[in-house]
């Protein structure tokens, strides 16, 4: 199954998205295993690598510095990270081919209210 984009408003709509060659991407530029990521955690320069890995597919012409630029120009880090963070759910974040879902409140009912 394909990996799903999320939309990133930057100067056009661009697809953010991780498949295999973006997460190899992502490996070599930071020097380390997806697995050892933190997302919570990172640098801001971690970030920005991250995201051009994301959107290199569809622009081979970008760099992370233009991809920073394209950031402050653009939209705001806050809104990437929120997008950065769907991007990697639906990456890594499905089970059965269906979304995650948020973690019930225990009531102590028993039951749904």
């Amino acid at each position: 199954m394909a990996k799903q984009s999320v939309t990133l408003e930057l100067d056009k709509p661009r697809s953010l998205r991780f498949g295999l060659n973006a997460l190899v991407r992502v490996e070599e530029m930071i020097g380390k295993p997806i697995s050892k990521l933190d997302l919570d955690n990172i640098s801001v320069k971690d970030m920005r690598t991250i995201i051009y890995a994301g959107l290199y597919h569809e622009d081979k012409n970008l760099t992370p510095e233009r991809v920073g630029e394209l950031i402050d120009d653009f939209s705001d880090i806050n809104t990437v990270a929120e997008k950065l963070g769907e991007a990697m759910t639906e990456a890594f974040g499905r089970k059965n081919g269906k979304k995650p879902t948020a973690a019930k409140e225990k009531t102590g009912t028993g039951t749904d209210s």
